[in-house]
């Protein structure tokens, strides 16, 4: 289950639609960083870089061009190099890359730099000022070292009438709506996720790590054919729990404690986000149990409010009415406390 190639190219028409030629987008797949000479980290592409093209391979670049009312796609792969092949494995292949992508022009990533020159040579003379779109994630050329941010800084230096253009925000704005498509893969990330936590919930004991209730979690999704993380697990007994991004899971998970809860798994780079508390031991005290319910009936209120239209903050000024309410029965919001005391993330983790 991937999205479509159509599907695909509606959104790189998107990014376009609204903008003044002569311009010229350049999205990055990235590159995995080094850990030593012979070394590197795992890659894992640039996510709005996979969002128009269905590749996960690094050292990519997807080319948008914009002259007149004509709009054209370029992508850049790296060659094949048959000694790279016979040690890690071959590259994606200009018919792949173009079948996967639906980018019918594809060139090596060795001659973007002339091409960029070019585009930016020959559309100077046209009306209009020559704009070069990058995603900047939300920081300034000199407080980041990513390809678009260097490229930025380039630009800048040998094009000063060439403007730069931050496309974070309409990546931003792009992809809060989703489509069927994303929506489904989506949900088999939260079914594979679903299915791991059970596992986890079978497994656990008095006495273990945080880190083997963790590891518990990895082996039910590599019995599940899934490698990827969403994020960093976060497995947190007793009173660890309540640092919101604990993420050592390196102590001892004592008879009594509660256990935090807070993981996914990915699917096509599509993420699961699931919190969950339950007892190490099976069975809550009475006042876990009395803290839960709560916890949970804000959940169920939120679930059953919930609206097309609302915002996350209406929902989270509903949980923290809700709080007002009810914690002082059980004994809270004593001596000035608050809610945010105790309730300091917001609506979307429960």
């Amino acid at each position: 289950m991937y999205t479509t190639s159509d599907e695909l190219r509606q959104r790189r028409a998107a990014l376009l639609a609204d903008k003044a030629a002569p311009y010229i987008a350049v999205i990055y797949s990235g590159r995995a960083p080094r850990t030593s000479a012979d070394g590197a980290h795992g890659f894992h592409v640039d996510r709005n870089f996979y969002w128009l093209t269905n590749i996960d391979r690094e050292n990519m670049i997807l080319v948008l061009k914009k002259t007149g009312d004509t709009v054209s796609e370029e992508l850049y792969i790296e060659p094949f190099d048959e000694t790279q092949a016979k040690w890690v494995g071959g590259r994606m292949l200009p018919a792949e890359a173009s079948a996967v992508s639906g980018v019918e022009t594809i060139r090596f990533v060795e001659d973007f730099p002339a091409a960029l020159h070019t585009f930016i040579r020959m559309m100077r003379g046209c009306d209009g000022v020559v704009t070069v779109g990058l995603d900047l994630w939300k920081h300034t050329p000199d407080q980041d070292d990513t390809p678009a941010h260097k490229l930025a800084h380039k630009v800048q230096q040998d094009y000063p009438a060439v403007a730069i253009d931050d496309l974070y925000r309409q990546f931003v704005e792009g992809r809060i709506i989703k489509s069927q498509s994303e929506i489904e893969q989506m949900k088999v990330a939260q079914e594979h996720t679903r299915v791991a936590i059970e596992a986890m919930w079978s497994h656990v004991r008095p006495g273990m790590n945080e880190c083997e209730l963790a590891g518990a979690f990895d082996f039910a999704l590599a019995k599940q054919g899934i490698t990827g993380h969403a994020f960093h697990t976060i497995c947190a007994a007793g009173v660890r729990a309540t640092t919101l991004h604990y993420e050592e899971n390196n102590q001892i998970i004592n008879d009594g404690d509660l256990i935090l809860i807070d993981l996914g798994s990915t699917y096509h780079h599509y993420c699961a986000d699931i919190s969950r508390t339950f007892p190490a031991n099976g069975k809550f005290t009475q006042r876990q149990k009395d803290l839960y319910n709560v916890v949970l009936a804000a959940q169920d209120l939120i679930i059953e409010s919930a609206r097309p239209g609302m915002t996350l903050r209406q929902l989270n000024d509903m949980v923290i009415a809700f709080y007002e309410q009810e914690l002082p029965k059980l004994g809270l919001l004593q001596d000035g406390d608050t809610v945010h005391d105790y309730y300091y993330h917001s609506v979307s983790h429960q």
